[in-house]
């Protein structure tokens, strides 16, 4: 008979916990039971690096579960939206991606939190009315150096109105998950700013973030009683990531 996951063991008792079929997380992290579905205009596309599935602080699963309109695909390259959706898109330029690469907002000299830019990184004209006319957002989930691959990877992208952040708090991840930039933000996070801006609805960034501090909330909890479900984390190339 084989013995328990032992507590020091932390990749084989963190995987011996029964995870969540809807968030993935393990059960003492999820949050699932108090999200309700939010009915919105706007579509959600999250492309997943393969590496970033992180059960316990990963957000992607769990953002997608806010939106009645929402998937999350786990790959490195799609031939084009419409393979990634699974539907055919009439007009990808409708669509946006989230993508910061070397844009920064605050260089672009804008207080908005959420900025259309240009193939050049330069802020488009007429932003409220490229802004109205999104149906839908990819978000890249993963690291700077991950979201870079996805980007590059899939060069349909650029059929796309790209979108950057300017957000005016950091990410709540705080000391938990770092970040080298301030506008680098979690993935419920990030769809919690650019949804809400787009539809006008300041009730979907506080669902959202509602949902995040929970789960942090949990997180630092677990973290103290079952260390072993919350593994330390390699520290993350920032000279690679400052690169993109």
């Amino acid at each position: 008979m084989s013995s328990p996951p032992k507590a020091e063991d932390g990749v084989t008792a963190a995987s011996a916990v029964p995870e969540c079929p809807h968030c993935h997380k393990p059960w003492p992290l999820c949050v699932c039971e108090e999200v309700r579905p939010i009915d919105s205009r706007i579509e959600l596309l999250i492309l997943q690096h393969p590496q970033e599935q992180d059960r316990a602080l990963g957000t992607a699963r769990l953002t997608a579960m806010h939106f009645e309109r929402a998937a999350v695909k786990v790959g490195l390259s799609w031939p084009s939206l419409s393979k990634a959706l699974g539907r055919t898109v009439a007009d990808p330029a409708r669509w946006a991606v989230l993508y910061l690469g070397s844009a920064k907002a605050g260089d672009l000299g804008t207080t908005e939190e959420v900025v259309a830019i240009n193939r050049k990184g330069e802020m488009e004209q007429s932003q409220r009315a490229i802004l109205s006319r999104i149906e839908g957002v990819v978000l890249l989930d993963g690291t700077w150096s991950q979201a870079k691959a996805l980007w590059w990877r899939n060069p349909w992208m650029l059929k796309c109105q790209r979108l950057i952040l300017g957000p005016s708090q950091p990410s709540r991840y705080g000391k938990l998950r770092r970040e080298p930039r301030r506008d680098g933000l979690s993935t419920i996070e990030a769809a919690a700013l650019v949804v809400s801006r787009l539809e006008r609805r300041p009730d979907i960034a506080d669902a959202l973030n509602a949902s995040f501090t929970r789960m942090l909330k949990k997180y630092r909890e677990v973290q103290e009683e079952q260390p072993e479900l919350t593994p330390k984390r390699p520290k993350r190339d920032f000279r690679r990531r400052r690169r993109s």
